[in-house]
C-alpha cells in the first residue's frame, strides 16, 4: 500500500503551528475570515493560487515548502531550483564571487541550508592550515562540522564553549524554523562531539551586540565578528538557501595579521 497523500489543510495547520499562530492570528495577518482560513484547513473551500502563495508569505515557508503547498491545492510548481553552475543562474553567482572578494583580506564563506560550503574567498585557507583531519576538508565540506569537530577547529578556538553554544543555536533556530530532518542529524551530530572544557578559555566582552570567534593561528590569536548576508527576493530555491558568512576583525591586531597573511 502507497501512503495516502497528504492534503493542502494538513501542510498549512503544521505550518501554522510551526509558527506558534492561531487560525484567528494568521486569519488577522493575512486579512481575510477565520471561517475562510477554517475552511481551507478542512478542505471545505479551496483557495486561488494568489490566496495560497499569500498564506505561504504570512507563514514564512521557504520557498522549497510552497511547491507541495500548491500541489496539495491541484496547482503546479511555481518556484524552480536550479543549480549554481546553470546559466540562468550566472548573474548570482558573480554576485556571489563579487561579495567574497571584495571581503578580502578579511575571510568570507557561502554556504546552503545545510551549512555546506559553497564557495569561499582566498583568506580563508590560512585559517584552515591547522585542521587535523583532511577527510573534514573534503568536498562536501560542512562549515559547522569543521568548527566543532574535534580533529577540525575546535582545539584552536579559544572560546569553543561559547562558539559553540552560539553555533548550535542558530541551528536550533533554523531546524525550528523549517523543520529540516537533514539538520536535526547535523544537530544530534555536533550535541555527540565532547563537551568543551572552560577552564583555559578566552573571555570576550562586545557588550552583548555579538558573539566573536577567538581562533589560534600561527601568525597569532585572531578575534573575528560575523554577519549573515542573504539575497533580498529570491524567487529561486538554491537562491533563496544561501548566504554570505562574512567576517571582521572585532580589534586592530586581528586586522593586522589577516592583511599579513594576504601578502604572504
Amino acid at each position: 500500500m502507497t501512503p495516502t497523500a497528504r492534503s493542502l489543510g494538513d501542510h498549512l495547520r503544521e505550518w501554522r503551528q510551526r509558527r506558534r499562530m492561531s487560525q484567528l492570528a494568521l486569519a488577522l495577518e493575512a486579512e481575510i475570515s477565520q471561517r475562510h482560513l477554517s475552511f481551507i484547513e478542512s478542505g471545505r473551500s479551496t483557495p486561488s493560487r494568489d490566496m495560497l502563495l499569500h498564506l505561504a508569505e504570512r507563514l514564512d515557508v521557504p520557498l522549497r515548502d510552497r511547491n507541495p503547498l500548491l500541489l496539495a491545492a491541484g496547482f503546479a510548481p511555481v518556484f524552480a531550483e536550479r543549480a549554481l553552475d546553470d546559466p540562468a543562474m550566472e548573474p548570482a553567482r558573480r554576485a556571489i564571487d563579487i561579495v567574497l572578494k571584495g571581503h578580502e583580506p578579511f575571510p568570507a564563506i557561502a554556504v546552503d541550508r545545510h551549512w555546506t560550503l559553497i564557495a569561499a574567498n582566498a583568506a580563508i585557507a590560512p585559517l584552515l592550515s591547522a585542521v587535523a583531519d583532511q577527510s573534514l576538508l573534503t568536498a562536501p565540506v560542512n562549515v559547522l562540522r569543521l568548527s566543532l569537530h574535534p580533529q577540525g577547529l575546535a582545539p584552536h578556538i579559544k572560546n569553543l564553549s561559547e562558539w559553540r553554544a552560539h553555533l548550535i543555536g542558530r541551528l536550533r533556530q533554523q531546524f525550528s524554523a523549517s523543520g529540516d530532518p537533514m539538520l536535526d542529524k547535523l544537530l544530534k551530530e555536533l550535541l555527540s562531539y565532547p563537551a568543551p572544557k572552560t577552564a583555559d578559555e578566552v573571555h570576550t566582552d562586545y557588550a552583548g551586540i555579538a558573539v566573536p570567534l577567538q581562533l589560534g593561528t600561527k601568525a597569532g590569536l585572531l578575534s573575528l565578528i560575523s554577519t549573515t548576508t542573504i539575497f533580498g527576493t529570491p524567487v529561486d530555491i538554491t537562491l533563496s538557501e544561501l548566504a554570505v558568512e562574512s567576517f571582521f576583525p572585532a580589534d586592530e591586531e586581528t586586522a593586522a595579521i589577516l592583511r599579513s597573511l594576504a601578502l604572504n
